[in-house]
C-alpha cells in the first residue's frame, strides 16, 4: 500500500505543529520548511482542521496550532481520514459493486483485506507524539529549511584547448 502525498503532508504538518508548541505556525512557514506549495498546504490544513486535529486563527497574526495533545492523535485514524481510500484493491473499497466473477469466494480479496487491516492496526498503535519523541527529530523538524539556491560552477577549460 502506498500513501498519497496528501497524507504524507498531513502527517508532516502534525509533526511540525507538535514540535512547535509555542505560538502559531503559518502556512508560509510550513511551505518554506518542507518545500511544499502553499496552495497544496492550504488544502492539507483545511482537511486537518475539519477533522479536528488542528485549529486555525484567521487574520493578521493568525496561523494554526494543534487542537489536541500530540499523544492523542492516532496515526491510523489520521491516515484513514486523509486518504481518499485505503483499499489495496478496488474490490476492497466500501460500496464496491463491480462484477468480478470471483466474488464472494475470492481468497486473494480476503488475504489482502487482512493485510490492509494489519497495516492500519499497526499505524493505530502510534501517535504523532511517538514520531517526534527524540530531541534530534524535533530539532530536524524545526530547523529544516529550503536550501539556498545552488549556483552552477563556471566550467573549467579543457586541458590542451585554447580560447580563440
Amino acid at each position: 500500500m502506498q500513501l498519497t502525498r496528501f497524507t504524507d503532508y498531513c502527517l508532516r504538518v502534525l509533526m511540525y505543529l507538535s514540535c512547535k508548541q509555542e505560538g502559531l505556525t503559518t502556512i508560509a512557514e510550513l511551505a518554506r520548511s518542507y518545500r511544499i506549495s502553499s496552495n497544496h498546504l492550504m488544502k492539507v490544513v483545511h482537511r486537518l482542521a475539519q477533522a479536528g486535529y488542528i485549529e486555525t486563527v484567521r487574520g493578521k497574526g493568525g496561523g494554526m496550532r494543534l487542537a489536541r495533545d500530540p499523544g492523542q492523535i492516532n496515526l491510523g485514524e489520521v491516515v484513514e481520514r486523509c486518504e481518499e481510500t485505503v483499499a489495496v484493491l478496488e474490490c476492497l473499497a466500501d460500496g464496491y459493486s463491480g462484477d468480478c466473477p470471483l466474488m464472494p469466494r475470492c481468497a486473494l480479496r480476503n488475504v489482502l483485506r487482512g493485510a490492509q487491516r494489519a497495516f492500519l492496526d499497526h499505524l493505530a498503535a502510534f501517535s504523532v507524539q511517538d514520531l517526534v519523541e527524540s530531541r534530534s527529530m524535533r530539532q530536524a523538524i524545526l530547523t529544516a529549511e529550503a536550501p539556498s539556491p545552488v549556483r552552477p560552477r563556471p566550467r573549467a577549460g579543457r586541458a590542451g584547448s585554447s580560447d580563440r
